[in-house]
């Protein structure tokens, strides 16, 4: 993977967390539980913060922080996604994804710190 990929996958999750963001606040107002919709925010949250960092990580042309893109890109689809489509349809078999993806995202998190204790080559 290289950054161009990296910062392109970012962007799309951006993307993506803007619009379903701005669908769960318009087209799902009101029919969600109160904890299905903070459910739901949380997936937003989570796929929005790790995008960010995707695009900050492509940007930032260290190729030793990129191992950490292969965690964070499958950690927004178990985690973020699998929270947005068990709160829409209430399906529990896909909140059963979150603990793994939580576990992707503390996985890039931690190379992320590792690799920022490494001199640059």
């Amino acid at each position: 993977m290289n950054k161009n990929h990296i910062i392109f996958t970012g962007a799309l999750f951006g993307f993506l967390g803007v619009a379903m963001g701005a669908f769960g606040a318009h087209a799902l107002k009101g029919s969600l539980t109160p904890e299905l919709m903070e459910t739901y925010k949380t997936g937003i949250l989570y796929q929005l913060l790790h995008a960010v960092v995707l695009v900050a990580v492509g940007f930032s042309g260290l190729s030793k922080f990129y191992k950490s893109a292969y965690f964070f890109i499958p950690g927004t689809i178990l985690f973020s996604f699998s929270l947005m489509i068990y709160s829409i349809t209430g399906i529990t078999f896909f909140a059963m994804f979150a603990p793994f993806g939580g576990a992707s995202f503390m996985i890039g998190w931690i190379l992320i710190l590792i690799y920022s204790l490494k001199k640059d080559s």
